[in-house]
């Protein structure tokens, strides 16, 4: 590992003007190249303190063994530099896109002399005309099969082409009307190529005048009474517009742009692009890309816009391109672009109306191409097996984490505070063993005691399942008084047993549902009850004690019904959403608790580091690590989980009604009760015989309604702030 101090040019070396730079590693390698505005204060940036900088930024130094630049006029000139020599080097450090040249294009060779049309992949040719890209080949096969009825072009390679003018004969297209058949003198090279340009300026958008020409075409060969050409007219018009309707109208003035949107987290990101021309999608593309290098949302655009532009000229490169974030150096950027087309090219960040909406509908693909790039890396199994090797190597475990467990903590400024766990069995998400829970200990914002309570709670209920199924000797356990002399084990048993105790003290956990549970994990009513069984001394009691369970009548991880039990089995590994702080509350819970067997980690965001108990520095795994992206997919499921219970726990505090606080009175009630008075102020004033009046509501609910509302403070009226009316409710309920 090199020391950036011992390459590190003179202050005076550097010049202060615009230039790109690359660094070569001790091979003479290149192994990242950038540009700047100013080279003296941005290779400045590279130098300092090795803490200080980006870990990407710090390895790159590190590897690097000498730094190079050239000085160039403007900075549009910069930007050229550097997109070749990337192009040129493929230096390791740089953002490179996968999958760039995958993508088909319906291309028209007009460079030859009878031009063809045809499907083509990889580098762009000189002298051909290119439409696309598209997802798939065989979308470009149907629309050309569409378009070859009005535009009979030549699809034939060069040698049927050949063969079919030796033997003076066409191929089949020529006898079914789908090619000109120049190939036997039927057209002219002159009269086909017409043929191409019309077909290439339909594809490039120009139809309006087009269909018109056609329309009329139709019309007058009906009037002169030459039915069979005007039906024939009839269907190539059918035809183009079936092709046109393959490709949806998003803008309705004819606009050619190109909309890019960015999906990202801290290892990789994806980038889709659609192509609209005409006002038309005409196009799509995407790719992923490892994020090797310390960038930015807008550091992102701008290499999307190098690899996407960096070979186009003219028409390929359209007037406007519309991106999430602008590149920090926006206006080289759009000079660059308006060198490659030849006329001046907006770029710019869509505010708002039929833009701004197809921008949303494109960073929905980026995102969803991003989750199915990490799913499909995620369902190998050999894969799999390799991330849990290398956690269980990198954290010290003795064996695999065949069950990973994971928390995080999610509120809104203190509220509605709330956490999640989620399991993950041999690497899959295990969704039925997910479980969420309301943070009761405290009220305010502290994530790190939040921490702490949910995995004492999580833990305890573990222990209480132990204590239920006998899984120790309670003599061991008995009386609790001196604990001086007991072993590690006695001393966990009598923790085992206390939680037992404060969880049927509390019992106020919370499963995937919202529902409260006691320490078995079953549904409990408001008195702590299991939720189905029947009161006490009421039909259906028991009319003496229940029967003692001989332990080898139920498995030890199943409840009576045969379902597994709820926290009954531990994870060999525990992940929580933090660093060192987080980290070592989750260890304080399950020392507290007397549990010793179970390894802990904490997976920092910004950086990606992993967190062990006890430790000063973080464990870093390799970027290109398997371990470290099963690690990252557990914490942002659970983040996930996390925060939709936290927004419908906000939501339903909000839509709250007077109506929600009376006892026994569900939703089917209240939205007859709200039907049939119209609103909740005209049922506030009707008397509890006219509540009664109500299909479903006695005498007693209409009472405990009544008086409900009556303790419920009305909302204050509203008021139209620019005339100063207060607006009052109607008779339907609605105000004016």
């Amino acid at each position: 590992m090199a020391d950036p101090s011992s390459y590190r040019p003179k202050p005076g070396q550097i010049p202060d003007s615009p230039g790109v730079y690359k660094f070569r590693d001790e091979h003479r390698r290149v192994i990242y190249v950038g540009k700047a505005k100013s080279l003296r204060q941005r290779l400045a940036n590279y130098f300092q303190p090795l803490t200080s900088l980006h870990p990407r930024t710090a390895t790159m130094v590190t590897t690097a063994a000498s730094v190079e630049w050239t000085v160039v006029a403007t900075e549009v000139e910069a930007l050229q530099l550097e997109y070749s020599w990337i192009k040129e080097f493929d230096p390791r450090f740089n953002v490179k896109y996968r999958d760039d040249k995958s993508y088909p294009y319906l291309a028209v060779t007009m460079n030859e002399e009878f031009p063809r049309v045809q499907v083509m992949r990889g580098a762009k040719k000189k002298g051909v005309r290119y439409f696309g890209p598209y997802s798939h080949a065989w979308a470009i096969r149907e629309t050309v099969d569409l378009m070859l009825r009005v535009f009979p072009v030549r699809t034939c390679s060069a040698g049927v082409f050949k063969r079919s003018a030796q033997i003076g004969r066409p191929c089949l297209l020529g006898y079914i009307g789908k090619c000109a058949a120049p190939c036997v003198g039927r057209v002219t090279p002159e009269e086909h190529r017409e043929l191409a340009e019309d077909f290439s300026d339909f594809m490039a958008g120009r139809t309006g005048a087009y269909l018109r020409r056609v329309e009329q075409q139709m019309m007058a060969a009906a009037e002169d009474m030459e039915y069979e050409r005007a039906a024939r007219l009839r269907d190539d018009l059918g035809a183009l517009k079936k092709a046109l309707e393959k490709n949806a109208i998003v803008f309705n003035d004819a606009t050619d742009a190109d909309l890019i949107a960015v999906a990202e987290d801290e290892l990789e990101a994806a980038v889709q692009i659609f192509h609209v021309r005409g006002g038309r999608v005409r196009g799509q593309r995407g790719w992923v890309t490892d994020k090797v290098e310390a960038v930015d949302t807008a550091g992102l655009v701008e290499h999307a816009l190098q690899q996407l532009y960096g070979e186009e000229t003219g028409d390929s490169v359209p007037k406007e391109v519309l991106v999430p974030a602008l590149p920090e150096d926006a206006d080289a950027v759009s000079g660059w672009l308006a060198s490659r087309r030849g006329s001046a090219v907006s770029l710019r960040i869509p505010q708002r109306g039929d833009k701004k909406a197809l921008m949303v509908t494109v960073a929905r693909n980026a995102q969803q191409a991003l989750v199915l790039h990490k799913t499909k890396r995620a369902s190998d199994l050999t894969t799999r097996s390799r991330a849990l090797e290398e956690i269980a190597t990198a954290l010290e475990l003795d064996s695999a984490p065949l069950r990973i467990e994971c928390f995080d903590i999610s509120h809104l400024q203190g509220d509605d505070v709330v956490a999640s766990m989620v399991v993950f069995e041999d690497g899959l998400a295990r969704k039925s063993e997910y479980r969420r829970f309301q943070i009761k200990g405290f009220e305010g914002q502290d994530d790190v005691r939040s921490m702490h309570e949910v995995i004492s709670r999580r833990f305890k209920r573990y222990l209480s399942e132990k204590a239920r199924t006998g899984e120790w000797v309670e003599e061991e356990s008995s009386g609790g008084a001196d604990t001086s002399g007991q072993t590690a084990g006695e001393l966990r048993t009598v923790n085992e047993l206390q939680a037992v105790n404060e969880l049927q003290s509390v019992g106020e956990l919370v499963d995937a549902s919202g529902q409260p549970t006691d320490a078995s994990g079953q549904p409990t009513d408001a008195s702590g009850r299991p939720a189905d069984a029947p009161a006490p001394g009421g039909p259906g009691a028991p009319a003496g004690p229940a029967p003692a369970q001989h332990s080898g009548e139920v498995s030890a991880l199943q409840d009576e019904d045969g379902r597994p039990k709820r926290f009954a089995y531990p994870p060999q590994l525990l992940v929580v959403d933090g660093g060192r702080p987080q980290v070592a509350a989750a260890k304080r819970a399950l020392d507290e608790l007397g549990i010793d067997d179970i390894a802990v980690c904490g997976l920092a965001k910004r950086l990606e580091e992993v967190w062990v108990p006890e430790e000063d520095d973080p464990v870093v795994l390799p970027r290109s690590s398997e371990g470290l992206y099963l690690l990252q997919r557990v914490r942002d499921e659970a983040h996930r989980f996390a925060i939709t219970y936290q927004r419908a726990k906000r939501t339903k505090r909000f839509k709250a009604g007077p109506l929600d606080a009376v006892p026994g009175l569900g939703d089917t009630r209240k939205h007859a009760l709200i039907k049939h008075f119209g609103s909740v102020k005209r049922l506030r004033s009707a008397t509890i015989d006219e509540i009664c009046e109500v299909p479903g509501i006695g005498r007693k609910t209409a009472e405990t309604v009544a008086a409900a509302l009556a303790e419920a403070v009305p909302a204050a009226p509203a008021v139209n702030t620019a005339t100063g009316e207060i607006m009052e409710e109607d008779d339907g309920g609605s105000t004016t």
